[in-house]
């Protein structure tokens, strides 16, 4: 037998190896084990990844709606949007919920209110304002009420119907207590080659002010030119369609037809559509920190008994009434400036329209009159404002705004005729008006906002000047998509 010592000497040695060759066989399932659970937890994963990425492929497909949250406060309204969205396509005016997924409230519809007020000083009535020059528009011109009025407060619902179709509907509840429908339209998701179609009651797309809520306004109120000629907003009850050209640089075509019935047209007593509105627009990116947009817009309309209140040449008031055809012509544009699209600190947008509007047919005087009296009417008018609005700290924002209206050449055959005197129609009165508005306003969040705004108001038949002052308070509630750019 070999030396015992040196066996003994090396026993602990052969120990560990039978313990190790003893363990190898459990240690091994047990690696294999944990590498089993791991692939699992890896094909699990890519599984999900691979559903959540179909899932946001058909979502984005069918779905243009624009995901931002649109507030009464600075960056929607007022400041610069990232100049990479007018590139692709200005987002649609509100977001919706998808109707996909498995929670209870996968289908209902985005709620919000909107809540607005203001308290008014003037130094003239606000009973006897009237736009000197033009044939008055309606309830929605001049400012509103002395002392604290409250404005509407606007409830909308807004949701994807199904892959096809996203509706949208918005009641104006007012001051008075009475309620109307502002917008109840529907618009397609999933027409081919750049197609859209909307359906129902919408703001027109004419203009650039026009489709905008007035809470989304820069300033308290529209420019003269929108209230002398459009009543504040031209409201279509009919159909649009748009085509969204396949460039770089945004391009937008379309065409609308309805029933007539928004100021300066009327609805007239028959089958079939009156009037149609195209539209043009087309805007790019400057760098990274600069967007515009443009836009020509056409809208021909028919009148038909198209009354409006005047004085006669006694002082009394009468109703007068205008029959025949009304075309305006709108140029837009918008610049958009935010350092390197950021616009939580510095912004600036400078915004303008002009509008000319010619009208031919026939104006009746006193129409309520044993013996009614008519001839022949035509106008060419135009008008136009200019504004700009800065943001020079986060939350808060300065604007000035400057409106002038041209009454322009306007034949009256009753007076060109010597049936009646000029002073018969004193709202008609050749005019030049004019206001100069000057705001600022406090954003304590994105969903409030505080303006005070002051105007030096010259539009009137008579000339005289008016001093008007506003407060102003608008809080959104609810989810409120973001509106175009």
């Amino acid at each position: 037998m070999q030396n015992p010592e040196r066996w003994t000497r090396w026993r602990p040695c052969w120990a560990v190896a039978a313990l190790v060759l003893a363990c190898a066989p459990a240690r091994a399932a047990e690696v294999d084990e944990l590498r089993a659970q791991l692939d699992a937890l890896k094909a699990d994963y890519q599984a999900k990844m691979q559903a959540l990425e179909q899932r946001l492929a058909q979502l984005e497909a069918r779905s243009p709606e624009a995901p931002g949250a649109s507030q009464p406060g600075a960056p929607p309204g007022g400041a610069a949007a990232v100049p990479t969205e007018v590139a692709q396509a200005p987002p649609p005016e509100a977001a919706a919920p998808t109707g996909g997924g498995n929670s209870a409230t996968a289908f209902n519809p985005a709620i919000s209110v909107i809540l607005g007020g203001h308290y008014e000083q003037t130094t003239l009535d606000p009973a006897t304002y009237a736009i000197g020059g033009f044939i008055p528009a309606g309830s929605n011109v001049g400012p509103g009420d002395r002392s604290f009025n409250l404005d509407e407060s606007e409830l909308t619902f807004a949701a994807n119907i199904d892959p096809y179709f996203y509706g949208n509907f918005t009641a104006a509840v007012e001051g008075d207590n009475s309620i109307s429908v502002e917008e109840a339209y529907f618009k397609t998701l999933a027409l081919p080659a750049g197609l859209q179609l909307k359906g129902g009651r919408f703001f027109s797309g004419l203009g650039y002010l026009n489709e905008i809520h007035s809470h989304a306004w820069d300033f308290a109120d529209q420019p003269l030119v929108y209230q002398a000629m459009f009543d504040s907003q031209y409201v279509q009850d009919g159909a649009q369609l748009k085509w969204l050209a396949p460039t770089d640089m945004f391009l937008e075509f379309g065409v609308e037809s309805g029933n007539g019935q928004g100021f300066p047209g009327t609805r007239l007593n028959g089958n079939g559509l009156n009037g149609v509105t195209l539209l043009f627009h087309l805007g790019d990116d400057i760098g990274d920190s600069t967007s515009w947009r443009a836009g020509l817009s056409w809208l021909s309309l028919q009148a038909e008994q198209r009354e409006f209140t005047d004085l006669s040449a006694t002082g009394l008031a009468t109703t007068d009434a205008f029959y025949g055809d009304s075309k305006t012509w709108v140029a837009d544009g918008v610049l958009k400036w935010s350092p390197h699209g950021n616009s939580s600190h510095y912004s600036l947008k400078v915004q303008g329209e002009y509008m000319q509007r010619t009208e031919d047919g026939t104006l009746a005087h006193d129409i309520g009159a044993p013996s009614l009296a008519s001839g022949p009417y035509h106008s060419h008018q135009s008008g136009w404002y200019l504004q700009s609005v800065f943001q020079f700290l986060p939350r808060w924002r300065a604007g000035v705004r400057y409106d002038r209206l041209d009454s322009g050449s306007m034949d009256i055959g009753l007076v060109d005729s010597g049936a009646l005197p000029a002073s018969a129609f004193a709202t008609l009165a050749p005019a030049t008006p004019e206001r100069l508005s000057t705001m600022i306003d406090w954003n304590p969040s994105e969903f409030s906002r505080l303006r005070l705004q002051y105007a030096w108001d010259r539009a009137r038949p008579d000339a005289a000047h008016d001093q008007q002052l506003v407060l102003q308070y608008l809080f959104a509630i609810g989810a409120h998509g973001a509106h175009k750019f």
